[in-house]
């Protein structure tokens, strides 16, 4: 007899902050005012406890049991229990790592050094740890998706987006990490041994997943994509209803392509009116795809008189199959028109990759290693010379984080046993 599939296990471990350790130790003595503390510091973040769904009174908690981590030196660590749907949260103190001995300051400084371009084993050099305990804390953080993370931060699901693929190599096979981000946010980073439009949408997909989890009538209005086809693809599928626009910049980068033959100078005095036909078109306030169709037969027609017919024909075809996109973008005021932001994003992580010298075992955890990554890249406040300097990027976005500590925020926004406060409904 086949056996029963076993129901997903949630991870119901919340992190506290106890200020310090001879607190947490005093409190252990104290159960009723252990309770009382966890309270209270869930209260203070504006979180809510993972209960289970049927459970529709939060926050009445009560000591359940406990348990000694031997490899810390036999600590104690705490269980509590809702009353009233059973659900058991395990409480670990802010100095102490989800299954790992490694202390967080230790953690903190590796991670970044690791973000800041280091390679593993550098970082593992410089705190004295191996470089697979490195890799494994980036991906136990990777654990969580990006979305209840940045959700429980006050951010909103992203209605407008850019959505691009950055080719990569792990070891010597080809792979590709469909993104989507939204401002100074990942929002979504995938790993996809195919390039595929069906190994897309299933990338893609987790991050519609996962939005529709926080917002079950979730839609996405628009996206900006580079006009790879699987990408265009993947989404039409995922958001039927959503606006698809071609990235300005890009059209930029690849008009050079299309007059193959001719002198540098000429090419780049050509390539260097296009941008103001863009922007002007840009700057219209109504009829701005129609004022873009002109303009672009116009310059066409103009290539076409300067360096003879047949670049003119080139331009023109290139132009039919990219314009819908582009008047995609001109068409709603709000759609993103290019994709600097994400290119950042993309040049950070393939520092980070490169850095690995060719990514890492084709069976590891390259998607947890990669959400790992990517919560560093919301999370850790930009340089000091940054515009905007000592802050992160969900901060940025008008996001609020629940400690001026980094390093304690990802604790605590990757620990499994915390959900965002709903908002109040509005009369």
């Amino acid at each position: 007899m086949a056996q029963a599939a076993k129901a997903a296990r949630h991870n119901r471990t919340i992190t506290v902050d106890f200020h310090d350790e001879t607190t947490y130790f005093a409190l252990l003595d104290n159960p009723q005012a252990f309770v009382e503390f966890v309270r209270a510091f869930i209260l203070s973040l504006g979180f809510q406890l993972l209960h289970k769904t049927s459970c529709s009174e939060g926050g009445r908690l009560t000591r359940h049991s406990h348990y000694a981590r031997v490899r810390l030196g036999g600590l104690t660590i705490w269980r509590v229990q809702c009353t009233i749907c059973h659900a058991v949260f395990t409480v670990l103190p802010h100095f102490v790592l989800r299954y790992r001995q490694m202390r967080p300051e230790v953690a903190r400084d590796a991670l970044l050094a690791t973000h800041g371009g280091l390679s593993l084993a550098r970082c593992a050099v410089l705190y004295h740890i191996s470089p697979m305990a490195l890799y494994r804390l980036i991906c136990a953080l990777g654990q969580q998706s990006l979305v209840p993370v940045l959700t429980r931060c006050g951010l909103p699901l992203p209605v407008y987006c850019l959505a691009d693929e950055k080719h990569s190599r792990c070891l010597t096979e080809r792979v590709s990490l469909p993104t989507i981000v939204s401002g100074r946010v990942l929002w979504h980073l995938g790993y996809s041994a195919s390039k595929s439009a069906a190994a897309f949408t299933e990338s893609y997909g987790d991050f519609q997943r996962a939005a529709l989890q926080v917002e079950p009538a979730y839609q996405v209005q628009g996206a900006l994509t580079d006009g790879f086809d699987s990408t265009t693809r993947s989404m039409k599928t995922l958001f039927p209803g959503a606006r698809l626009g071609h990235c300005l910049r890009h059209a930029l980068n690849k008009l050079p392509d299309k007059v193959v033959g001719l002198a540098a100078p000429l090419r780049k005095s050509l390539r260097s009116t296009f941008p103001t036909l863009l922007h002007r078109c840009r700057q219209r306030k109504s009829l701005r795809a129609v004022a873009l169709g002109q303009r672009l037969r116009r310059f066409a027609d103009h290539i076409a008189a300067t360096v003879g017919e047949e670049h003119g024909a080139r331009v023109r075809h290139w132009f039919q199959e990219k314009k819908a996109g582009w008047y995609a973008v001109l068409a709603d005021p709000k759609m993103p028109a290019r994709s600097p932001v994400l290119d950042q994003a993309h040049n950070a992580i393939d520092r980070k990759l490169f850095a690995m010298k060719g990514f890492h075992h084709p069976g590891g955890s390259q998607a947890a290693f990669l959400t790992g990554l990517a919560h560093l890249y919301n999370l850790i406040p930009y340089q000091r010379r940054a515009l905007n300097a000592g802050t992160c990027g969900v901060e940025v976005e008008g996001g609020r984080l629940p400690t001026s500590n980094w390093m304690l925020n990802l604790q605590l926004l990757t620990s499994g046993g915390y959900q965002c406060t709903p908002e109040p409904p509005h009369h």
